[in-house]
């Protein structure tokens, strides 16, 4: 494992969040919407990346779920993440070399030296517009002609879905932060009760927005879940190899729908690197 000294600049309560060590857990777990996001954006990725052995920066790549798989496939990979816990578990994995780094500072990558970036979980955090610019002018620029940048973003009214969805909406202290997210896109827990940290959440247009101000266009948009992850037989039908095959078909039919993209949790944009 290679792991550079650096000390990112990270939000201690984000820090504490992903210290838990619950995320290669919520993605690769048997049941529930994590274990959509995972097999959908694997679908995307293998439909969207170059052939291998291309070089993959995984930036943000957390615990290095995506990583491990990447290089199952022969990929080169590369993760960077600004939480130790996750640049450790990361470089355990078999082909996937790890390091602590900032999605805004790619310091330690040359201009033009990579043929993919993936931003799978940076942009959630960064509230602030010139942050998001500068995570997504960085892996422009250590991108070379020709190859791509990937990124996801949470879906401005994804917390509202889930909220009503699981039932916790109706609780007040919870629909007071809903809202404001819904209003602005920042997501601000309240100390007593929240399962997710300090985010930012994207509408679609705005993303694809940030890519054209950072040099990345024009952009393509795929919904990772869709709208399967609100429905309830979701989960139940991972299960099952024959329903499985059948949803993600399903999916394939209208990820890039316009008038759906909001419906997702997530969002992937893809850019090539003009």
């Amino acid at each position: 494992m290679d792991q550079s000294t650096s000390a990112p600049n990270l939000r201690p309560d984000i820090l504490a969040h992903y210290e838990l060590g619950q995320e290669a857990d919520r993605l690769s777990r048997r049941t529930g919407t994590g274990r959509l996001e995972f097999l959908r954006t694997k679908d995307l990725l293998s439909r969207t990346l170059p052939t291998p052995p291309a070089l993959v920066l995984d930036v943000g790549g957390g615990s290095g779920v995506y990583a491990a798989w990447l290089a199952q496939q022969g990929y080169r990979v590369e993760l960077v993440d600004p939480v130790p816990l996750h640049v450790e578990q990361a470089g355990r994995q078999p082909g996937v070399s790890a390091r602590l780094g900032d999605a805004r500072d790619l310091h330690d990558a040359a201009d033009a030296s990579v043929d993919v970036v993936l931003l799978l979980g940076p942009l959630y955090h960064l509230q602030e517009r010139e942050e998001r610019l500068a995570a997504l002018g960085e892996a422009r620029r250590v991108t070379r002609p020709g190859g791509i940048v990937v990124a996801a973003t949470i879906n401005r009214f994804s917390a509202l879905h889930d909220s009503l969805a699981k039932g916790v909406y109706y609780t007040p202290e919870r629909r007071v932060v809903i809202d404001a997210g819904t209003e602005n896109g920042r997501h601000i827990p309240r100390p007593e009760g929240s399962d997710f940290t300090t985010a930012f959440f994207h509408a679609p247009e705005q993303i694809a927005e940030e890519f054209t101000e950072a040099g990345l266009g024009p952009s393509r948009q795929y919904g990772i879940e869709g709208a399967a992850w609100l429905m309830p037989n979701t989960a139940t039908d991972l299960d099952d190899p024959e329903r499985t095959e059948v949803l993600l078909a399903a999916l394939r039919r209208t990820e890039s729908v316009p008038s759906l993209l909001g419906a997702s949790s997530h969002l992937l944009t893809v850019a090539e690197r003009a």
